[in-house]
């Protein structure tokens, strides 16, 4: 059986070739790039769950899949719904460091970003700096222990050690964690500086990837510069890349008051539950028995926002991915020859917070989760020079199918995959059903940065990527794959 099924394979791509070109050429880059041009505009003001430029994303989205004559399968409409904590950042937003006599006013999304989940308040204090902002007695570490940081503003790395203490975890890395614990010392603020000795230190990234517990609404929480940051230490005669090596080296804590003060402004508004929406609709497959047989094809829609008229336009990040969504719809539906099983496309939700929307769509599946046979996501499809296909050591068929595709038109797909999801994939696996996740190669180096614009994107790739998933999609969804366990 090993044999026959590339050799089924090729014959079925041959087919592809021949007989479904003109559907194929439906997937163009222009109106790939003209979709990711409008929601990455500012008009969408960076596709937050929660606010209004999402809800605009999901109407612009549902209004595409009506024109298509898609089935709406979501609870109202095309809209599935669901809850998630929205946080927004407003203006004024201020940090400056006051040092003796000096004042050193920093600039907004170039010396320092608000967390997503920033609190709001407004305040001149003394600034610490507290290591790691770990406080775990139990493993005998303790950023905290010997510094008193009461009413103070506390500097912190982003980043957990990469070393251990007999090999125990330190618990997540969130900010929320990390602002947390500093409010419980007695802290007012916090400020966030990447670890400065790692070969390319963070930069300064919108995020709405927080963690767990209740949103401290008046702590201000801020990711500064490592200029920032040794300005700040300047008075102690350190640098922060001192200060981390000491740390690492010794593995005990380096706290210490900086004799200087920071001014922090922020103002924001925030919701414990907003109400935001997937975006679903149905294409029914043509066989009667295979019709009852579902290939979600599914993107997440959201990215991390703006903050005080900051931008954070997420063309890569994912409107590249919910316009390949589109367009492969877009490419099934111009197809005279209609897929034998039925296809459930898919525009996710609050992805950047933690995959909420795909978590929620498996949760409340509408279909039965042993009949979906495939999951297709798509997420940073659209910068790079290469395609990855995710996932295909748990689902190797399915990814077989991509890579003979790839091998006879493309050549463009790399070897390396993985297992274990990846992405809005990741709770489809999870519940045993197979799938891929359809990703550029090199596709980060404007993430969540408001660099991430359509101007950066590689538009052939973009479209051999989009190309590619259509016709593994298709593929699939005409029968010449049978659903495999999962590994």
């Amino acid at each position: 059986m090993k044999t026959l099924i590339p050799i089924f394979i090729i014959f079925s791509f041959i087919i592809i070739k021949s007989q479904d070109r003109n559907v194929v050429s439906q997937i163009t880059k222009e109106s790939l790039i003209k979709t990711v041009s409008i929601l990455s505009s500012k008009e969408f003001d960076g596709r937050l769950p929660g606010s209004e430029g999402y809800d605009k994303a999901a109407k612009f989205v549902a209004n595409k899949f009506l024109e298509m004559k898609l089935k709406p399968f979501g609870d109202a409409g095309y809209f599935q719904f669901l809850n998630v904590e929205y946080n927004r950042i407003d203006t004024p937003v201020i940090f400056e460091a006051i040092i003796d006599s000096e004042t050193i006013s920093y600039k907004h999304g170039k010396d320092f970003v608000l967390r997503g989940f920033s609190g709001a308040n407004s305040f001149t204090l003394p600034v610490a700096f507290c290591g790691y902002g770990i406080s775990r007695p139990d493993l005998g570490y303790d950023d905290y222990q010997n510094v008193n940081v009461k009413n103070k503003i506390v500097i912190v790395f982003k980043q957990n050690p990469k070393w251990k203490i007999d090999n125990k975890e330190w618990g997540n890395s969130y900010p929320r964690e990390k602002s947390l614990i500093a409010k419980q010392q007695g802290a007012k603020g916090i400020l966030f500086v990447s670890l400065p000795n790692d070969e390319k230190p963070q930069p300064l990234i919108g995020s709405v990837l927080h963690g767990d517990g209740e949103q401290p609404t008046d702590f201000p929480q801020l990711h500064i510069s490592i200029e920032a940051a040794n300005q700040l230490l300047r008075k102690v005669g350190l640098t922060i890349n001192e200060c981390q090596t000491k740390i690492d080296e010794k593995k005990k804590p380096f706290s210490f008051l900086t004799r200087t003060k920071a001014k922090v402004i922020t103002t924001t508004y925030y919701q414990k539950e907003a109400k935001t929406m997937n975006v679903v609709a149905l294409l029914e497959g043509s066989e009667p028995v295979l019709k009852n047989e579902y290939v979600v094809i599914g993107a997440h829609l959201d990215h991390v926002g703006s903050q005080a008229g900051l931008l954070f336009p997420g063309a890569n990040d994912n409107a590249s991915g919910s316009a390949g969504v589109l367009e492969i719809a877009k490419a099934f539906v111009a197809d005279k020859v209609k897929p034998k099983r039925s296809i459930i496309f898919v525009l996710f939700a609050s992805e950047e917070q933690g995959l909420n929307g795909s978590k929620h769509f498996v949760e409340n599946l509408i279909v039965p989760k042993e009949k979906i046979v495939a999951m297709l996501n798509l997420d940073c499809i659209g910068y790079g020079d290469s395609i990855q296909v995710g996932n295909g050591k748990s689902s190797p068929k399915l990814w077989e199918i991509a890579k003979e595709i790839n091998d006879k038109n493309f050549k463009l797909m790399v070897n390396d995959t993985w297992s274990g999801g990846g992405a809005d994939a990741t709770p489809f696996h999870e519940k045993g059903i197979p799938s891929l996740y359809f990703i550029s190669k090199y596709s980060y180096d404007h993430l969540h940065l408001p660099t991430d614009t359509v101007e950066t994107l590689n538009p052939d790739l973009f479209e051999k990527i989009v190309k590619l998933a259509f016709l593994t999609a298709k593929q699939t969804a005409d029968g010449n794959y049978q659903r495999e366990e999962v590994k």
